[in-house]
Parts: structure tokens; C-alpha cells; sequence
């Protein structure tokens, strides 16, 4: 399998083949955040390069949104998108996931996990637990099908079910009712509180 490292992601990027991109804001999270009453929360989009995640929430009024994504191509178009909100409502982070610090009231899900290795899903879930403030939460859209070949990979609830336990407390992991046609019957909806530490 090629090395999912920056050059294959920017790569993709150049040449336009995202078809994870399906143009706008999925439905189950334009529904998610249509809900969310604090404006002011901090909150991160990790692989959020294509931007229809922060763009929704900016349209929603939310004023505290970061963007972390280890291709230059996505990042720079969207600094030309956003032109404005940079480094205001908006701040956009080139980087590996794995390597950021920060801390954030709520982090996104949407086509990450799957893009990752399987091999990565325990760091992925621990880094989050890491990045998430004390009362922080970890919610959006997760595969709830297999595919042949990656990315992306595939998953059941069974298995997220076992994995996110160990460092959240399991709200929701449902199967949407919402998804958008092409996907429907094969996501579910994650929302996960990070667990206390107990001293």
C-alpha cells in the first residue's frame, strides 16, 4: 500500500482526486450543528481541507474554528476562500495530527478516521482524548461499512464501540438517519464525552 504521508494527500489534492468531497456539508452534521447553541466553543476540523464543515459553522456564527490539514494544497485554497476570516473566526493549521498540540472544546469528525492507516485507530482515539478540553467532545460521521481497498477503510460499531470506550464516554453511536443517498445505511453518528481522569 502507498504511504499515506503528506506528498499522497497533497498529491490528491492537486490533481482533484477527492472523492470523499461530495461538495457541501453532510446532512447529518449540518443537522448537528444547527443545534449547537454556544457560538463561542473552540473547535477543531482535523483533514478538514475541503472546508464545508467550517463554512457551515461561520454561517451559523461560530467564532472560534480551526482547520488542521498535512496538505499545502488544501490549506491554500482555502486561505483564498476565506480570505477575511483568517486568523479571526477561522485559523487554518498545516500539520500531522498525530504531532498537534492544542486544546479545543470540540473536535469534527468527518472523513478522517477512515483516511487513517487502521493501524493508527488507538493513537487516533488517545491523541483526541488528548486534544479535547476537559468536558470536550468528539462527535460526527463514521464508515459503518467495509471497503475492499483503502482509503477509505471501513469499520462497524462493534469495533468503535470497543475502541472509543477506552477514552470517551459513548453518548451516541447510532446509524444516521440522514445520510446523503450514496451513503445511506453505511455511517453512523459518534458523539463522545472524553473521560475524567480519575486521580
Amino acid at each position: 500500500m502507498e504511504e499515506l504521508n503528506q506528498q499522497y494527500w497533497n498529491d490528491r489534492y492537486e490533481k482533484g482526486n477527492t472523492g470523499w468531497n461530495i461538495g457541501t456539508i453532510s446532512t447529518p452534521l449540518k443537522a448537528y450543528f444547527e443545534q449547537l447553541q454556544n457560538k463561542e466553543v473552540s473547535i477543531l476540523i482535523p483533514g478538514g481541507g475541503n472546508g464545508h464543515e467550517a463554512e457551515y459553522l461561520l454561517s451559523l456564527g461560530f467564532t472560534n474554528i480551526s482547520i488542521l490539514d498535512i496538505a499545502p494544497k488544501a490549506l491554500a485554497v482555502l486561505e483564498e476562500r476565506f480570505q477575511g476570516q483568517i486568523g479571526k473566526t477561522l485559523h487554518l493549521i498545516l500539520g500531522d495530527f498525530f504531532e498537534h498540540q492544542g486544546k479545543y472544546d470540540q473536535i469534527i469528525e468527518q472523513t478522517f478516521f477512515c483516511a487513517l492507516d487502521p493501524s493508527l485507530r488507538e493513537n487516533y482515539v488517545l491523541h483526541m482524548s488528548k486534544l479535547l478540553t476537559e468536558k470536550g467532545k468528539l462527535s460526527g460521521l463514521l464508515f459503518d461499512t467495509q471497503f475492499q481497498d483503502g482509503p477509505p477503510f471501513g469499520g462497524s460499531r462493534e469495533e468503535y464501540q470497543m475502541l472509543f470506550e477506552k477514552a470517551f464516554q459513548i453518548k451516541t453511536l447510532e446509524p444516521c438517519y440522514n445520510s446523503i443517498p450514496k451513503r445511506m445505511g453505511n455511517e453512523c453518528f459518534i458523539i463522545a464525552r472524553k473521560k475524567q481522569a480519575v486521580y
